[in-house]
């Protein structure tokens, strides 16, 4: 089995995770992110855990490149090509707004409208050709778009997804232009219907193709430097992997992948643990990511919009994100009201405790001020910053305004931040009609052990689940991640109609493109295996409901009586004389990579008893004031250590909080499994 490394770089902490295989070594890293150039932080990485790349076999990277460069708009220039007519099909969208009740609204595309050209060519939404493809005026438009500095283009035509060989056509007329390989061809990203979901699709891979494809050269010259010339695998949004030198291909896919490999970790310690059903809950220094986990497995969605006007129709891990974390800004607003976040005190300048030269109260600061934090043990810490100066800060800037002395107003904090995050979780479990009781909150991130008992209290959660590394999950996941593909075409055939072999045959082909993908990145994989899926609906309606698919020859009768099943158990609710429409097939192409074992990651030296895991004791403050509370030593407890809150257990990458009347055990894989009263 290879030596690997697990990579993730977040807002404020890159963090690593390195396995080898032979000695049951783990070793950990966590150091700042490196923001102008990524690279720099995953090399630094690489040396605080005094890792030989020399003998790493694999490293397995997830990164915020792609995701950055949308949100802050520093992106490729990019040209688009499509339809005679449909030159503003990336403005008209959809009929929303960015606020519920606002009148107004305003967003700019991806891509400028000079920047947008039109030729003549139409083919029907049943793949007939009505207008021929005009290719002297491709190669016209192509040279404009060349004449206006465009790095890469985007070839985008009307019903591709259903016969795309215009698209095809143009595609090969632009390459012999193009003097670089930045070509994106709509129905290649994403084979459905709806042409301005396709399109943003689209333009967002072409945006970022340049952007990820140059971050991963820069960090690839720097890893063969240090002597790794290897697999290097890159995290995608879909919670698999792809190899580095073709993630740029796809590069829409790595959009929020550091949020997917925390979830894909928290399925396989739940799995491990024996707790198939988990709401994930990552609170970092920058923001918090929750999840749902059922059967083990993570849940997919294609509706993700990274922001207003950007829906990115690619399957990604179901994730749902607010800006509230470790760094997260309290502030009293105009009205007087206490606020807290979006806004971050980020990895510059930090929470004033880092020593970075913040001044604005945060998260940190105030479970800091609450006696939750040890301050001489924060990582990445500048200068030292006394707990009197924290405490005056807050006091000033919230204490003082809200008439709260420091102890009240770093409360008031935790309170307001932990109300957002508790409407994050209900949002992917009751909202979505899941009774959070019925689940496991799997609480990691730098942040989330400190207010994961208060939040499963708040929701009825009955147990929490904090595994060995709560804040290097991250990296854990990359770790552990599979290769995979998605691939996705539309049909829109109601079932009476549905010829008999045309859902074989599409299944077929996607696992051929799959396999053949795999093949071409030569990542080793102990087997290939592949998840079918069907979008379907009641004709007439416009929700679309997944039915999961056995097997590639399921037949039309088949597929009526599962999709009747899954409506009935969804809405109660039986429509016979509606026919069924089969919409959308999808197939997950997925490479199994050797499992890791959960076991050395909870391994160090325990203590003999639970007293010699004690570290200390201090003040620390819970509702109804302050309590004279233990401090332990995560990585001296003993096994099967059951011990009642309140406790504080600190380790190298979170320090968790347990509250009075909560329960807490150690299992065999160093997992912290706590009752909540």
């Amino acid at each position: 089995m290879p030596t690997l490394a697990g990579i993730d770089v977040g807002g404020t902490f890159t963090d690593l995770v390195l396995w080898d295989p032979e000695s049951g070594d783990i070793r950990v890293a966590k150091v700042p992110t490196t923001v102008p150039n990524q690279a720099v932080g995953v090399l630094e990485a690489l040396d605080e855990a005094d890792a030989d790349l020399a003998r790493i076999e694999v490293i397995i990277h997830g990164t915020t490149t792609t995701t950055n460069a949308l949100l802050e708009r520093k992106i490729a220039r990019v040209g688009l090509i499509t339809t005679q007519g449909f030159r503003d099909v990336l403005e008209l969208g959809r009929r929303t707004r960015p606020t519920p009740y606002g009148l107004t609204g305003t967003f700019v595309p991806l891509i400028p409208r000079e920047l947008r050209m039109e030729v003549p060519e139409r083919i029907s939404a049943e793949g007939e050709v009505l207008v021929p493809l005009d290719e002297d005026a491709v190669r016209a438009a192509v040279r404009r778009l060349l004449a206006a500095d465009c790095e890469s283009l985007v070839i985008h035509f009307l019903h591709s997804y259903r016969e795309p060989k215009h698209e095809l056509r143009a595609v090969a007329i632009a390459r012999e232009l193009w003097p670089n390989g930045y070509l994106t061809a709509g129905h290649a990203i994403l084979a459905e219907y709806r042409e301005y979901e396709r399109g943003v699709a689209a333009a967002v891979n072409a945006s970022v193709q340049p952007v990820l494809q140059r971050y991963l050269r820069q960090l690839r010259l720097g890893l063969i430097d240090g002597g790794f010339d290897r697999e290097l695998l890159v995290m995608q949004g879909n919670g698999g992997t792809v190899a580095a030198q073709i993630a740029h291909e796809n590069a829409v896919s790595s959009v929020m992948s550091g949020p997917a490999s925390g979830v894909i970790a928290a399925a396989a310690t739940g799995r491990s643990a024996g707790i198939s059903r988990l709401i994930t809950y990552d609170m970092g220094g920058t923001s918090t990511d929750v999840a749902l986990v059922e059967g083990g497995s993570p849940q997919l969605s294609s509706e993700l919009e990274l922001e207003y006007a950007m829906p990115i129709h690619v399957p990604m891990v179901d994730v749902h994100s607010i800006g509230a974390g470790g760094g997260s800004i309290a502030r009293v607003d105009d009205a007087g009201m206490l606020q807290v976040g979006p806004e971050s005190a980020g990895a510059r300048p930090g929470p004033i405790c880092y020593g970075r030269g913040g001044t604005e109260p945060t998260i940190t600061d105030a479970n800091l001020v609450l006696g939750r934090l040890d301050g001489t043990k924060l990582l990445a810490v500048d200068a030292a910053v006394t707990l009197d100066s924290v405490r005056s800060i807050i006091l000033a800037r919230i204490g003082e305004p809200l008439g709260l002395d420091a102890d009240a107003a770093a409360a008031a904090i935790i309170r307001i931040a932990n109300d957002r995050m508790a409407g994050a979780i209900r949002m992917v479990s009751l909202a979505r009609g899941h009774d959070p009781r019925d689940f496991a909150l799997f609480a990691f991130g730098g942040a989330g052990p400190l207010h994961a008992c208060a939040l499963a209290r708040e929701l009825g959660i009955p147990r929490v689940l904090i595994p060995a590394r709560p804040g290097l999950t991250n990296a854990l996941g990359c770790a552990v991640a599979d290769l995979r593909h998605d691939y996705v075409r539309t049909v829109n055939v109601a079932l009476p109609d549905l010829p008999d072999t045309l859902v074989q045959s599409v299944l077929e082909a996607q696992v051929a493109e799959g396999h053949s993908m795999i093949e071409r990145e030569g990542a080793t994989v102990e087997r290939i295996d592949c998840v079918f899926e069907a979008d379907m609906q009641f004709q007439g309606q416009s929700h679309l409901l997944a039915i999961p698919i056995d097997r590639p020859d399921i037949t039309a009768a088949q597929l009526r009586a599962a999709f009747e099943t899954a409506y009935w158990q969804r809405f109660q609710v039986r429509l016979p004389e509606i026919r069924p429409v089969l919409v959308n097939l999808h197939t997950a192409v997925i490479g199994r990579r050797t499992p890791l074992s959960f076991e050395a990651l909870g391994r160090g030296a325990p203590a003999t008893s639970l007293d010699k895991a004690c570290i200390g004791r201090r003040p620390v403050w819970f509702e109804g004031g302050r309590v004279d509370t233990p401090v332990y030593r995560r990585e001296w407890l003993p096994e099967g250590a059951n011990f009642a809150g309140p406790a504080i257990i600190e380790q190298l990458d979170t320090t968790i909080v347990l509250e009075p009347g909560n329960r807490a055990e150690r299992d065999p894989l160093g997992n912290l499994l706590v009752q909540v009263s």
